[in-house]
């Protein structure tokens, strides 16, 4: 199926029986985040690509050694759009997820937390797109908890486990990235991160607005407002509304000729 027939498909609701059911409430809010806007100035489309290698030469971009502290937005000058998604309460909206990067090429990150068995269930589809690069993930604990509210072993736990998570159900090895649910996290929960495998602490600086349940019209001007260039956008793969406007996301990205990209595309850890 091409890019077009999918975007229709989408847009009269016939993709995604895997998008019909209610999902968990929300997890919690996210922190204020501030931006200026910024004009993209050169153009790029993505592509789905079939090794770690070639993705990297996709994008056009030669990563660099990750930061030790805090990450929130794209570093450089350019026309890159980070889309960044948490916790995955929602089976359906994973699976959504997964099915419009298969047939799109649109490049993204998850941060998934391995209690939802979302990310078990969709591990099929998802794995062939983390091994060509086209989807990083990134660890986001175990089971989404305020780490600044747990002692050091419980901390150190639930990173662990979400590390466990990864290697065993999608073959990754490591990642620099923690994204602390809600955005909270200290300079004790970043020695923590750091000790573990995790010196950069990944937020953003847009949002999608979908920590809470919106409306479709509410996501969309939410997407308006932050697909910018060289922005990190955080949304989340827990309420199903999101998956409506997903032909309006891939318009928007193509009327303001951003190209999406990964964060490992971006900084790269290495072998």
């Amino acid at each position: 199926m091409d890019r077009q027939t999918f975007l229709k498909l989408l847009a009269a609701g016939v993709v995604g029986a895997a998008v019909g059911r209610s999902t968990a409430s929300p997890l919690g809010p996210s922190p204020n985040v501030t931006a200026t806007p910024e004009t993209s100035s050169r153009a790029a489309r993505t592509a789905p690509v079939s090794t770690a290698v070639e993705a990297r030469s996709a994008t056009g971009i030669v990563p660099v050694p990750p930061p030790a502290g805090v990450v929130a937005g794209l570093p450089g000058q350019g026309a890159t759009l980070a889309l960044t998604i948490d916790d995955g309460t929602s089976s359906d909206v994973v699976a959504a997820y997964v099915a419009l990067a298969t047939s799109t090429g649109i490049r993204l990150t998850f941060f998934p937390n391995g209690c939802y068995r979302s990310w078990t269930e969709s591990a099929p589809a998802l794995r062939p797109l983390v091994d060509a690069g086209q989807v990083a993930l990134g660890n986001h604990t175990w089971s989404h908890p305020d780490l600044t509210t747990l002692g050091d072993r419980q901390v150190a736990a639930e990173i662990t486990r979400a590390d466990k998570f990864l290697r065993n159900t999608f073959g990754v090895r490591s990642s620099p990235f923690l994204r602390p649910p809600y955005g909270a996290h200290t300079a004790r929960v970043d020695r923590i991160a750091a000790d573990l495998g995790h010196p950069t602490i990944a937020l953003w600086n847009g949002t999608l607005g979908d920590d809470r349940v919106l409306s479709a019209a509410d996501l969309l001007a939410h997407a308006q407002q932050w697909f910018l260039a060289q922005h990190i956008v955080i949304g989340h793969a827990n309420h199903p509304a999101v998956t409506r406007i997903f032909p309006q996301l891939m318009a928007l990205i193509d009327e303001r000729r951003l190209q999406t990209v990964t964060l490992d595309d971006v900084w790269s850890a290495g072998d």
